[in-house]
């Protein structure tokens, strides 16, 4: 397998002319670039230069050779200067791992200013509201409502809800009477978050004495988002605790900038919500 560190120091060695040349560039013993560049020869099965004791002179499979790699090699050094390089800015793509509907609360005009002071950076947004899997779907960065589940990524909360309430229907309601206890819901159709196997769901609520209780319910719908239309509350007295919104990374070392920045902007503008921020059905 080819040493791309024996390619880099050939290309050296042709830009400077000589292998004292590259060695002094390098930092290291001259004989150690010829033997490398030896043992490239030898690699390829050809010699890349004709030496003299006065000059090097490519061979025509050196010539050729250099031709295909001078321009990569350059690339390369100059790809790992700009990454190292403080004075770098934002690039590439930043895939977004969000709820259906993450464009009510996080607005387009937003992202808009964000892609104009970021020219060289792409969003590409991955709506719904099942959980991501962040490495296996790619999301460099994703937001998440409820307890936080995915100890092995990194999180940070933007804000921190109010208590979440029961809310159903008028229309349901009228047909099916108003639930007056925790355990009157077990009479009643009850819409959960897409599960599998069982329709039967417990549900963790908070009563008014502080105690919580759980009670078990028949979901005989359920779906993977929280749209809704006009809702009235249902046993006000029970509540679920809120767990606002949460930003989810894969990992802290080496974030791009272009993560680093979209991160910076959902903090500024989500970052000053009231603490207690309940969301209102439409």
């Amino acid at each position: 397998m080819l040493d791309l560190n024996d390619i880099a120091l050939f290309v050296r060695v042709v830009r400077s002319g000589s292998f004292a040349g590259a060695a002094r560039q390098l930092g290291v013993p001259s004989n150690t670039v010829s033997r490398r560049v030896q043992g490239l020869e030898q690699h390829l099965g050809t010699r890349l230069l004709q030496r003299s004791t006065r000059k090097l002179t490519l061979t025509s499979a050196g010539e050729e050779f250099n031709a295909r790699c001078a321009g990569l090699v350059t690339g390369l050094f100059e790809a790992g200067q700009e990454l190292s390089s403080g004075s770098r800015e934002p690039s590439g793509l930043v895939r977004v791992g969000a709820p259906a509907d993450f464009l009510d609360l996080f607005v387009m005009e937003w992202i808009a200013e964000f892609l104009a002071t970021h020219p060289k950076v792409r969003l590409a947004l991955v709506l719904s509201d099942s959980k991501a899997d962040l490495i296996a779907d790619r999301i460099d960065v994703a937001f998440r409502g409820g307890p936080l589940e995915d100890s092995a990524y990194v999180g940070r909360h933007v804000f921190c809800t109010g208590n979440d309430g029961l809310v159903a229907s008028p229309a349901y309601l009228a047909a099916r009477g108003v639930p007056n206890t925790l355990g009157d819901l077990l009479q009643h159709d009850c819409v959960t978050f897409e599960q599998s196997g069982s329709n039967s769901v417990t549900w963790r609520l908070a009563g008014p004495d502080g105690i919580n209780e759980a009670v078990q319910v028949a979901a005989r719908f359920s779906g993977n988002t929280a749209q809704a239309g006009r809702l009235v509350p249902v046993l006000p007295e029970y509540q679920r605790p809120g767990h606002g919104l949460t930003v989810l990374y894969p990992s802290r070392r080496h974030l791009p900038l272009a993560v680093s920045a979209f991160i910076d902007l959902v903090f500024e503008k989500l970052g000053q919500l009231d603490a207690t921020l309940t969301p209102q059905p439409p």
